[in-house]
């Protein structure tokens, strides 16, 4: 028997598919309608929650139609790239060899990201 807590997806990866739905709609969404594009077995409720949290985080703008809401994505948000930077972390926060995952993380870079990796830790911009 699977225990639930593993079958769990990793953090943030839930909200980078509804936003990356969102994106992919072009017009406001309902929380129906992105669950019906995301094509997975979630709960409407679950899919509000997500883009109530993406709200809460200035990720989403909401208007209110009829007793809900429509999403939409934000245009200009300063920390867009924050969300795919926190999934990073927390997939390596999830195995306790960093070294090795880390290791094979760079291993798969293209030379254009290794290029960007290593400038970006010998400029100390982090």
């Amino acid at each position: 028997m699977t225990d639930a807590k593993d079958e769990r997806r990793p953090a943030g990866e839930l909200e980078a598919s509804v936003l990356a739905a969102l994106w992919a709609a072009g017009a406001p969404r309902t929380p129906g309608q992105v669950r019906q594009s995301l094509g997975a077995d979630l709960a409407r409720t679950t899919v509000t929650t997500i883009l109530t949290r993406l709200h809460d985080k200035g990720v989403v703008d909401r208007r209110r139609q009829g007793r809900g809401y429509v999403y939409l994505p934000v245009r200009d948000v300063p920390d867009v790239h924050g969300l795919t930077a926190r999934r990073m972390h927390s997939e390596l926060d999830r195995d306790s060899d960093r070294e090795t995952v880390l290791a094979r993380f760079v291993a798969q870079l293209s030379p254009d990201d290794e290029r960007v990796l290593r400038d970006l830790l010998a400029s100390g911009d982090r």
